[in-house]
Formats: structure tokens, C-alpha cells, sequence
């Protein structure tokens, strides 16, 4: 395997010891963690996507958007458990009425922040209020508005049922109305959560401080330096020593460095192809869509059993992954039904089945149409490149000629409509499903590939309306396979799913991060979700 270039500013920056700052003593891990180490604090090296570009403010995406995650400097109503069922932080209990419009949400009457005011029902109903008319991340049109019926009596009236909104509780943290400014409060925030913000260096540090009076049990690590690296700086802080914990891919799996282990966490960060399920023709603004392959139903199924998920999992990601066969693998509302096994004759008999005839090039044929697929991946993400290469290959055996092409996301969401796209999906959300498959009113087609199926629409609605977060996992289910139609191999199949990613960390002996949750899409801050759990051994370098 080749080893990456490091650029040679990073090398100087490590060299020059511009972390040990960060880290505390600069030492190399050679000495060991046990020498002047706090056994309280922890330097973690994230990628430079995870610096919250407007800062610490629920309203402008910090805990919430494509990487969810526990805000930790605010306080959360809800929290979703290790099992990603629901559990309680600032609630203390919650209900909804009949027809699901209304959120009766009682909360706890000891919360203060960090300024030292009381955290009341009117600072809760001013967040939601606040996020729902200024959030540029999450969609909250399901909420009408907020109101607070007393201290700590909060009441959440929505425009539509929504039986997931415990999962939307669970993310978005609680600002203060009496000190907060839309321009200020992101760089400046005060909340009520484990953690406050002691420093920001944008472009290279955040550094979280234990809130001494936060309500519930004390954070073991008191203080929290997240780093903003490459990952080949990242790896080379962790060669020298420089951090605790650092983000990595499986392209660095197969080294080893001196007083670290890789751990490998599970995830629901799945890379998968969108397959366009409606023959090409032009829309109104001109663009592109649907696809004369894919368009047969035989040849998504084909493709669906045709690719080998194993040999990705041990070529690609060096054996630190799993097979995906839906959005939401392992979640509370998969439908095992998603699962396939790879049937490479049954794949190419599928394709016999719809007319593609194998031609003598090895290039199958109908009608005077060649079997061709035009596969895009994001620039940059070599990974996803590796993916969609191996994917094309394994197309070719089929009779399915390919050829790749990287594009940036500035087009890519528009040229998807008629091509595949490697997309990368995974959240602690149902609304993922309806995200992906549900179509936009008025249009008859889901939003990022063309598709639509009334009785899947209408699962999911129904989903949405139950007045029982649990019994509405069955009608998600449903919306997958109901026994007769959905979005599985039997069914539609408009997306082909082909692996969730495992993320990995090199992380310091000594070191015991706490169970982790599945991991959602985003290699990042939802590992430190639970970073006050985290603990240093008495002897952390085994001398």
C-alpha cells in the first residue's frame, strides 16, 4: 500500500511543536502517557469538516445537520440510548396527544447555566421557536410553534404529526432567551450542558472545560481539546505523540504505532448507489433525469445481488466495515427483509430475464443498446473512489460496462437524477427513509433520484402521524417491505446499499473511551458524544 504524502507545512507545523500546547507535556509516546499526564483531561484530533463553521448555535447546525451529535455545551430535552431508543436528560417526562398535534413536555425544575440564571420552560420554547424560523440545517416545518405553560411545562403545538419528534428532542440544545444574540451566541455560547467552551482557535482548536455546576454526574475528564487535522497530520500527531485520540480510514489500518491501538467502532455511515428508476427523458429546468438502464426493475435487482459486499469490506476498507443492505441497518426500524445474498448466476439470470443479451465484447445488449452505467463519486474522497472502482469491476463481470468519473457536490445532486452517485447516508433517525424515498408533494418523485411508490408514501405517513413512537418502527418497516411491495430486493430496490464504514481511531494505552452508540454518518464528534464517561488507568503506559 502506498503511504500518503504528507504536505510539507504540516510536517514543519509537528516538527516545530506547535501541538504540545495542546496536548500538555509534547511528549512521544515512547515515554508513555503516565509521565506528568492530567489523568483528567483528553486531545483529540478531528477532521477539518468537523469545526462548526457557525460556531456553538443550535439555530446555525452545531449538533444537529449531516453529522448529528450530542451538543454537549447545551442541554437536550431528550437523548437517544446505546440501543437508540429514547431517554431522558432535561425532560423528565413526555406525551402527545391523540391526533398527535400536541407535545406535552414536563422538564426539570434544578437546571441552571452557566451564567448562573435558571433554565425554564420559556428558554426551552424560545429555542424551538428560535431554530424553527432561523435554522439553515434541520427542517422544522413540522412545528407550529413552542409555548411555555408554566416553569417547567413546555408544550410543542405542530402543523403535522410527527411520532419521531423525541428523536428531533434529542439533538437540538437549549439556549438562554435572556443572553442570546443570532451574532454573537455562536463564537460565545452559555448553556447548561456538561461542557463549556473555554476556547475557540478557529481553523485548529476547540477546547471544552467541565461545567462545575452541570446537574447530573460529573464529567471524569475536565477538560476536552478537540484538534482540527488532515488525517495524515492527524496520523503523524499520533506517531509523535501529540494526541490521545485521532480520527483515521482504513488507508491506515494496516501500520501500527507505538503506544496506540486502531479501534474500530460500528456505524450506520453507509456509502451506497442511487439507481434512477425512471427511463430518461428532460425536465422543465432542462436537467437531465432517469435512466434507461436502471429503469427496469430486473436490472436494480440484478445489480443489487450481483455485488459482492464481502470482497469490498476486505479489499477497499482492509476488513473494517459491514455489508449494507439498507439506509438503517442494525436501527430500531430495519427490515431484515433488506438483506441479500450475493447470487452472481441469479444476477446474471435476472439480466437474461429483462432481454440484456451478453454480447461477444463481454458487454451485455438490448435493442441495440449497450448495458452501460456512468458512476460518480465525490473529488477527494478516495475511499468512495476506491469503492466505486470496485463496484464498476464487479458491474463488468456482470455484463455491465462502466466508467467513473469524480464530481464535485456543486453538480453532483443534479446529475444524480440520471446517474448513479456513491452517497453516503446513516443518522439516528427513521426520517432518513423518508428523506431518501418519500416523493416531494407535487412532483411525484423522491428528492436526490427519481422514484416514487404510493403504498411506500403512505407507510411512512402513516409513521409519522402514529401517536406511539415504538409501534411506528413496524409501518417504517413496512414502508421497506410490506410482503408485497417496498423498497428491498422483491420490491423496487431504487438504491443498491453496499457498505456501512466502521470508523476508526488509533487511541492512546491507557485510554478507556466508553461504549459507543452506532456511529451515524460523519466521522467525528458523535464519537466524544460521551467523552465525560472516559478514563485514564492509574498506569495508562503499562510500566
Amino acid at each position: 500500500m502506498k503511504k500518503r504524502l504528507i504536505s510539507s507545512f504540516l510536517a514543519l507545523a509537528l516538527a516545530a511543536g506547535l501541538l504540545a500546547g495542546c496536548g500538555g507535556s509534547g511528549e512521544s509516546s515512547e515515554q508513555g502517557a503516565s509521565s506528568g499526564r492530567d489523568t483528567d483531561s483528553v486531545v483529540i484530533a478531528m477532521g477539518p469538516t468537523s469545526e462548526p463553521e457557525a460556531g456553538f448555535d443550535p439555530a446555525y447546525g452545531w449538533g444537529a445537520g449531516e453529522h448529528v451529535h450530542e451538543p454537549l455545551i447545551q442541554s437536550t430535552l431528550t437523548v437517544t440510548n446505546t440501543d437508540l431508543t429514547i431517554g431522558y436528560d432535561l425532560a423528565t417526562e413526555y406525551s402527545v396527544s391523540e391526533d398527535g398535534l400536541t407535545w406535552t413536555v414536563k422538564i426539570r425544575d434544578d437546571v441552571s447555566f452557566t451564567d448562573g440564571e435558571p433554565l425554564t420552560a420559556e428558554d426551552v420554547a424560545f429555542t424551538y421557536n428560535t431554530v424553527k424560523e432561523a435554522s439553515s440545517v434541520n427542517d422544522f416545518t413540522m412545528l407550529d410553534h413552542a409555548e411555555a405553560a408554566d416553569d417547567t411545562m413546555v408544550l410543542f403545538h405542530m402543523s403535522r404529526p410527527f411520532s419521531i419528534w423525541p428523536y428531533t428532542m434529542a439533538i437540538v440544545g437549549i439556549v438562554p432567551e435572556h443572553a442570546y444574540d443570532s451574532e454573537t451566541y455562536g463564537a460565545n455560547p452559555i448553556g447548561s450542558g456538561r461542557y463549556m467552551l473555554k476556547q475557540w482557535d478557529r481553523g485548529q482548536q476547540v477546547i471544552l472545560e467541565a461545567n462545575p455546576d452541570y446537574y447530573g454526574e460529573a464529567p471524569k475528564m475536565q477538560q476536552v481539546t478537540i484538534l482540527f487535522m488532515e488525517e495524515d497530520a492527524a496520523f503523524l500527531a499520533a506517531q509523535a505523540g501529540e494526541v490521545d485520540v485521532a480520527y483515521t480510514s482504513a488507508t491506515y489500518s494496516d501500520q501500527e504505532v507505538n503506544g496506540y491501538s486502531l479501534a474500530s467502532y460500528a456505524s450506520v455511515d453507509n456509502r451506497g448507489f442511487n439507481l434512477p428508476a425512471v427511463e430518461e427523458t428532460t425536465d422543465e429546468e432542462g436537467r437531465t433525469v432517469g435512466n434507461d438502464l436502471t429503469a427496469d426493475v430486473l436490472v436494480r435487482r440484478a445489480i443489487n445481488i450481483g455485488v459482492d459486499r464481502q470482497e469490498m469490506i476486505d479489499n477497499v476498507l482492509n476488513g473494517y466495515g459491514s455489508p449494507a443492505y439498507s439506509v438503517c441497518d442494525q436501527l430500531p426500524w430495519y427490515n431484515e427483509a433488506s438483506q441479500v445474498e450475493y447470487d452472481p448466476q441469479g444476477a446474471a439470470d435476472l439480466l437474461d430475464q429483462a432481454g440484456w443479451v451478453m454480447g461477444d465484447d463481454g458487454v451485455r445488449e438490448k435493442g441495440g443498446q449497450k448495458a452501460e452505467l456512468h458512476l460518480l463519486y465525490s473529488t477527494g474522497d478516495s475511499v468512495r473512489q476506491a469503492l466505486t472502482a470496485d463496484f464498476a469491476d464487479q458491474m463488468e463481470e456482470l455484463g455491465i460496462s462502466c466508467t467513473t468519473e469524480g464530481v464535485g457536490w456543486d453538480t453532483a445532486y443534479d446529475r444524480a437524477l440520471s446517474q448513479p452517485l456513491l452517497w453516503g447516508w446513516g443518522a439516528h433517525t427513521p426520517m432518513e427513509l423518508y428523506n431518501i424515498y418519500h416523493t416531494i408533494e407535487g412532483t411525484g418523485s423522491a428528492q436526490y433520484s427519481p422514484y416514487g411508490n404510493a403504498a411506500v408514501d403512505s407507510y411512512m405517513d402513516q409513521a409519522l402521524a402514529s401517536s406511539d413512537l415504538e409501534s411506528s418502527y413496524e409501518l417504517w418497516q413496512k414502508a421497506q417491505w410490506d410482503g408485497t411491495t417496498g423498497v428491498t430486493q422483491e420490491g423496487d430496490i431504487p438504491w443498491v446499499w453496499l457498505v456501512n464504514i466502521d470508523h476508526l481511531y488509533w487511541v492512546r494505552d491507557g485510554l478507556t473511551v466508553a461504549e459507543q452508540k452506532i456511529h451515524p454518518h460523519g466521522h467525528g464528534w458523535s464519537l466524544v458524544n460521551n467523552v465525560d464517561q472516559w478514563t485514564w488507568s492509574e498506569d495508562p503506559a503499562g510500566e
